[in-house]
This record gives structure tokens, C-alpha cells and sequence, in this order.
């Protein structure tokens, strides 16, 4: 089952008072002090910039009527007001974008918060409009893209598997109007055209996560992001059980050995015009389509939740289609290794010894430490066939939640490529922060039958995640800059939907890998 990814998404420099919508959204702040201690209730709101027609058709008392309501201004908080005829809207939404900005419009990431916020609580409105704060220079391109994304990935939902309508669950909304200056300006015009294709990038990964994993198993995804890929002119490459055996892949044959659904490796290939700017970028994602740990198998509890294992592949797959029509000057491929990782008589085992594609063996003490093996496939794949940058994401370990919670990725790897990864992340509202691989990490992983185990047995789960990265890099070439990117936390939401994630598949670190790709052909 899969969602609708298409939502109307067009400029508009028609006075807000006077558009004809469904709802319209403006900006308030909320104040603190003595500036907001001196007029009571109407005090603690300040309207954003952008909504002044909206104020002035409601003779000045608009912050007002908004504070009676409960308004505080707090960041994604909307408080909606019938307009009564003031306005030709019949709805104003109030979106909170927290304290007012000394001189500046509000960061980019509270824009796109704000309005994922506004557009998920006007489902049931078709037409809204997006009367935001955005800085009068020319220059706003950073505002008005996360405005833009921010109103098309709020306004996510994914179909699910329903079989009887809810009277109660209105639809989202299907077109969103961005009130600017200048609905002309090519360069306006060009945000809204990369907005909507990163959007729609996010919302297929969120589609592939959110779907059950009985009806996304190996061969099925494989089948799903070649056929995507190949209507997008992308080149594609998919091997079956028998190439991965017959080409070494020893890792992702045994992780997939477990399971009926045999596993698979899918390979994509963006080939720029011109032959770009020499440089290359390889792109792996990990996609163990249901993880139950395998004969190391998993506590119960929560468990449903592992098929959202693949979520880096997924990303991945979607961060191709993207590249795919922004056309960069840069030669980029990407890696799908894709297993289900399950118990039986046929499940690789804790003491197995495995020969993977770059031909170092890996002793085996735990199978839940899976997306490690089929990751080290991948990459030794993506530096055979060469490569100067290598970006990995997965949901490696617990051990990124632990230390650095749902929202911020944990990065490790070349420093300077880390740090790149670290302020593409924060450019887009993906934060990453780069952790160490130290060298303590790497002799607890000492075999004393194998070049490497899997996991520092002495050491248990301490710097966890850590230890993925120690062992993946072990896969990667001297000459080849890398960073793995464990989304372990953020690439899921299991809580109730906050700014423009909803529940479930997140799309992280789609946006992300974007913009990396898009950096290195700008800047190599």
C-alpha cells in the first residue's frame, strides 16, 4: 500500500486578505519579559511578518482574539480562527515559530517545522495558503525551501491498510499556495520545483518503511526500486541469490540464508551530462526488510517495528530518483543490499566464519549484528568499482539512540568527510554529530579464528555504536573518503507527529544525501 505523493505546490503574490482558500496560515512569535508582561493576554503574541493584510482586516486585534484562544506563540503550535467574512479564507491558523528573531527571519528549520505543523492540522481543508515569514532580501532561497518542504511532508499520510472508510479521518490537504513578492521569479520558481521533488523523494521512503513486511521482502523491494529507478533513466543493476553467491558476497548470502525470500543487491548508476566534474559518490543504504535478530533473535516487545531495518536503503533508493532529476554534475552510484533476517534451519549461526566480497573473514558471534555484514558486501563492492567519497546510512544500532537520542545521527569515518555530513545536516534539518572510532574498539574485535568478529564480545554493548563503524570500516579502501551515518533513532517516529514527521518512516537522511551530492558537484 502506498500513499498519494503528489500534492499541488505553486507561488502566489496576491494579497493573503484576498486569496480565495480553504484556510489560510499566518506566523505568530511569543514574547518573554517585560515586553510581553505589559498589555495582559494580547501581549505574549507578536504577528510574524507576512500577515499584516490578515491583521489589518481584523481592525488591529487579531494578536487578541488568538491569545482568548490559548495561543502562546510556543514553536508548531496552531490555533485556528474563523474569519467570519473578514478575510476570503473562512480559516486563519496561527502557527507558533516560538521568541522573535533579533533582525532575522526565523531559521529555516523552524519554518519547515511550522509549516509541517500548520498543513497536517488543516487535514480535511483542500486549498491552504502559507502566509509565512520570509527575509525581503533576494536572497530568501533557504526559507522558502524549508517552507516548502515543511508544507509537502506534513501533509504526509500513508494509505495504509484500512478496509473500512473512517467518517472521522479527514483528508490531507492537496494544494498549498506560498504567498511571495514575486511569484515570477525564476529563482522562487526553482526552489518550489527542487522542494517538490526532495519531497516527494522523502515521502516514497516514508512509503517503503511504513508498508507491511510481508508485502516488502527482498525480491519485492528490489523489484519496486528497479522499476522506479529505471523510469527515472537511472542505469540498474540487481543481483539475485545466485549472482550474490557466485560473486562472493558472503555476507549478504548469509544473512539471507535464514529466510524463503532469497536476498538481493541493487546497484543504481546516475551518470551526469558532460561527464561532470570527475568526481564520484557511492551511496550505500542498508535494507534488511525485517530484522527478528535471527538465532540471536530479539525481545518481542517492539519487534514489529524492525521493518523499518530497511530505512537506509529505502532512503537511499529515493535519494537516486531525486539526484536522478536535479541532474548534478557528478557520477554518483548507490548500493542496496536487501535481506530479511530469520530464524531457521538455514539461518547462519553464531561461530560461523564468513568470507566476504573483499575476501577478509568475519567471525560471526551475534546474527542481530546483520546489517553490519551485508553493509561490508556493499561497500567493498562500491570501492571496487571506484569511488572518492562513499556515504553509508543505516540503522545500525541501539547504540545511536542511546547516545544521541531520536532526532541527531551519530557520524563516523574520514573527520573532513564527517564534518561535511555534518553541516549538510544541519543545512537541511538532519543533524548529524561525528563520533570517534577508537582504537580500543577495534582490538576488542580481535578473533582468534577470523581477521575480525563482528562484535566486541568483552565489551557487550558498550560504544556500540562505535563498534559498527569500527567494523565497517574495515570495508572501505585507503584511497576512498567515507562516512557511515547510523539513523538508527531518527529514520523512525514512533511517537505522535511533531512538525512535519508523522508517525512511522521519517525519510532521514534523504535530504541529507542530497544535499552532500549536490555540495561535492558544486564544490568536488
Amino acid at each position: 500500500m502506498t500513499s498519494p505523493r503528489t500534492t499541488n505546490l505553486s507561488l502566489v503574490d496576491t494579497d493573503p486578505a484576498e486569496l480565495a482558500v480553504d484556510a489560510i496560515v499566518i506566523g505568530v512569535h511569543s514574547q518573554t519579559g517585560e515586553q510581553g508582561a505589559t498589555s495582559g493576554l494580547a501581549g505574549t503574541l507578536l504577528l510574524a511578518s507576512g500577515a499584516e493584510s490578515i491583521a489589518a482586516a481584523f481592525d488591529g486585534k487579531l494578536t487578541e482574539t488568538l491569545a482568548l484562544l490559548g495561543a502562546t506563540g510556543g514553536p508548531g503550535e496552531v490555533v485556528k480562527l474563523a474569519t467570519l467574512g473578514t478575510v476570503t479564507a473562512p480559516l486563519v491558523a496561527a502557527v507558533g515559530l516560538g521568541p522573535e528573531p533579533s533582525g532575522a527571519a526565523p531559521a529555516p528549520e523552524t519554518l519547515r517545522r511550522a509549516a509541517g505543523s500548520a498543513i497536517r492540522a488543516l487535514a480535511g481543508a483542500p486549498r491552504v495558503a502559507l502566509a509565512m515569514p520570509l527575509p525581503d532580501d533576494a536572497d530568501a532561497s533557504a526559507e522558502l525551501r524549508a517552507v516548502a518542504e515543511g508544507a509537502l511532508l506534513g501533509g504526509y499520510r500513508f494509505a495504509g491498510y484500512k478496509t473500512r472508510p473512517q467518517p472521522t479521518r479527514r483528508e490531507p490537504v492537496t494544494e498549498v499556495l506560498i504567498a511571495v513578492p514575486d511569484a515570477g521569479d525564476a529563482g522562487a520558481q526553482a526552489e518550489i520545483t527542487r522542494a517538490q521533488v526532495v519531497a516527494n523523494a522523502v515521502r516514497l521512503t516514508r512509503d517503503w518503511v511504513n508498508t507491511a513486511p510481508n508485502e516488502l521482502r527482498p525480491p519485492s523491494f528490489a523489484d519496486a526500486v528497479a522499476g522506479a529507478a529505471r523510469e527515472a533513466g537511472l542505469g540498474v543493476e540487481v543481483l539475485d541469490e545466485a549472482a550474490l553467491a557466485a560473486g562472493g558476497y558472503g555476507g549478504i548470502v548469509a544473512v539471507g540464508q535464514g529466510s524463503e525470500a532469497p536476498p538481493r543487491l541493487v546497484k543504481l548508476t546516475y551518470t551526469p551530462q558532460d561527464g561532470g566534474n570527475g568526481k564520484r559518490v557511492a551511496l550505500v543504504g542498508k535494507g534488511i526488510t525485517f530484522d527478528t535478530g535471527g538465532i540471536s533473535i530479539k525481545p518481542a516487545q517492539g519487534m514489529w517495528e524492525m521493518k523499518s531495518d530497511m530505512g537506509g536503503a529505502a532512503a537511499v533508493g529515493a535519494a537516486m530518483l531525486a539526484i536522478a532529476a536535479l541532474k548534478p554534475a557528478v557520477a554518483v552510484s548507490a548500493y542496496l543490499p536487501m535481506a530479511e533476517n530469520m530464524p531457521s534451519g538455514t539461518s547462519y549461526r553464531p561461530g560461523d566464519v564468513i568470507t566476504m566480497y573483499n575476501g577478509k573473514r568475519v567471525e560471526v558471534l551475534n546474527t542481530d549484528a546483520e546489517g553490519r555484514m551485508v553493509l561490508g558486501d556493499a561497500m567493498a563492492r562500491a570501492c571496487a568499482d571506484g569511488t572518492d567519497y562513499l556515504f553509508e546510512t543505516s540503522t545500525l544500532t541501539g547504540g545511536q539512540v542511546v547516545a544521541l537520542g531520536k532526532r541527531v545521527a551519530g557520524v563516523m569515518g574520514t573527520p573532513e568527510l564527517c564534518e561535511r555530513v555534518q553541516v549538510a545536516g544541519d543545512a537541511v534539518g538532519e543533524p548529524a554529530w561525528p563520533m570517534p572510532l577508537p582504537d580500543d574498539v577495534r582490538k576488542g574485535m580481535e578473533s582468534d579464528v577470523a581477521d575480525i568478529s563482528q562484535v566486541n564480545a568483552g565489551m557487550d554493548r558498550a560504544g556500540h555504536m562505535l563498534q559498527g563503524g569500527v567494523f565497517l570500516r574495515e570495508f572501505v579502501t585507503d584511497d576512498v573518503a567515507w562516512a557511515h551515518i547510523d539513523i538508527a533513532g531518527p529514520s523512525y517516529h514512533s511517537g505522535e507527529p511533531t512538525g512535519y514527521w508523522t508517525k512511522g518512516g521519517t525519510g532521514v537522511p534523504v535530504r541529507m544525501l542530497v544535499q552532500l551530492v549536490e555540495d561535492i558537484a558544486a564544490n568536488g
